[in-house]
């Protein structure tokens, strides 16, 4: 039987068309998924608004936060970001720096749509729950913060610096809090401090009260003698280049500073600093397929709370959902749902 599938294609600067068009059989590796939920990240509205090229040149679907259902029946977690598993990036334990990897609306299309074809390698099982849209945040927003944490081996008692609380920043802030470490949420949004604050930072700060040269003495000062004065774990999730300056003005001795946000912006840094303070940088694209099940647990388990963080909105109201997020009107992380 011929399956159907519907959903928004990106076809030019802003613009999304509907389309409706039988779904060839997938390729051998791949696998057809019905979409239960794919929610929406900076990501998408970069390509779409951003002017932020994907891979795939022409119309494309977009949506990498993909939670859906196989054809045998089981939910799973779509990678948002499968690598090839056979490179000698792969090979070297470093899947997240392989140049095969394949990102759905990127390489190709994506979960914008009732179904979607991906590599069948690396789909995560999870469990049936009540509402289980809402697990389609993890396929990026709290999986790519795993992987940030567990780059810069952050540990109970180290202090966790997020610079932008705001949906992987916010979710970073609960994961090294579940760790045991010292979150410290740095942002403009009242209402992003407030929700670090009520899980789990131990300080969160409005960012127009620090001045970039003296942000660490100021941040140590009200972190207390208590706390680490020196190798600190610096997380920049805010995408801006401010962001970007204030993350790298926080390293300490032996610090570690890890890129989570992405903007296409050049940013001006004295890269001497880490030589002078012995610190570390890490990139961090997408997560290791290998850690999807401790996202899913954290998550089960009440220590991400996902239930405040994403408000589900049917997949035809997708325009208005990406515009009103570009707008940044939204308050949560958007998930369309096919079948609302």
């Amino acid at each position: 039987m011929t399956t159907t599938r519907a959903g928004w294609r990106m076809t030019g600067p802003g613009k999304l068309d509907w389309f409706e068009e039988p779904l060839p059989p997938a390729a051998p590796g791949y696998e057809t998924i019905e979409v239960i939920g794919c929610g929406v990240c900076h990501t998408d509205l970069g390509y779409l608004y951003d002017g932020v090229a994907p891979a795939h040149k022409g119309p494309l679907v977009l949506g990498h936060e993909i939670l859906g259902r196989t054809a045998a029946g089981q939910t799973v977690l779509v990678p948002a970001v499968s690598p090839c598993g056979e490179c000698g990036a792969c090979r070297r334990g470093r899947p997240t720096a392989c140049s095969a990897s394949k990102m759905p609306g990127n390489h190709h299309d994506g979960g914008f749509a009732t179904h979607v074809q991906v590599p069948s390698r690396w789909l995560c099982p999870v469990p049936d729950v009540a509402e289980p849209w809402r697990l389609a945040a993890i396929a990026d927003a709290v999986t790519t913060p795993l992987q940030a944490v567990r780059r810069t081996q952050l540990a109970a008692g180290d202090v966790a610096i997020v610079v932008g609380a705001g949906g992987v920043g916010g979710f970073l802030v609960e994961i090294a809090a579940a760790l045991g470490a010292i979150p410290v949420a740095l942002d403009l949004a009242p209402e992003r401090l407030a929700r670090a604050t009520a899980h789990g930072a131990a300080l969160a700060v409005d960012v127009r009260e620090l001045d970039a040269r003296g942000a660490r003495k100021a941040l140590a000062q009200r972190l207390g003698p208590g706390a680490p004065d020196a190798g600190w774990h610096v997380f920049e999730c805010s995408g801006t280049p401010a962001g970007q300056q204030l993350a790298f003005s926080l390293l300490t001795r032996g610090g570690k500073l890890a890129i989570v946000g992405f903007t296409p912006e050049v940013v001006p840094l004295r890269l001497s600093n880490l030589m002078a303070l012995d610190a570390e940088a890490y990139g961090n694209w997408g997560a290791d397929p290998a850690l999807y099940p401790e996202a899913v647990r954290l998550c089960l388990e009440g220590k991400v709370d996902l239930a405040s963080a994403v408000k589900k909105y049917p997949l035809r109201e997708a325009p208005e959902v990406l515009a009103a997020a570009h707008r940044h009107e939204l308050d949560h992380r958007p998930v369309l749902v096919p079948h609302a």
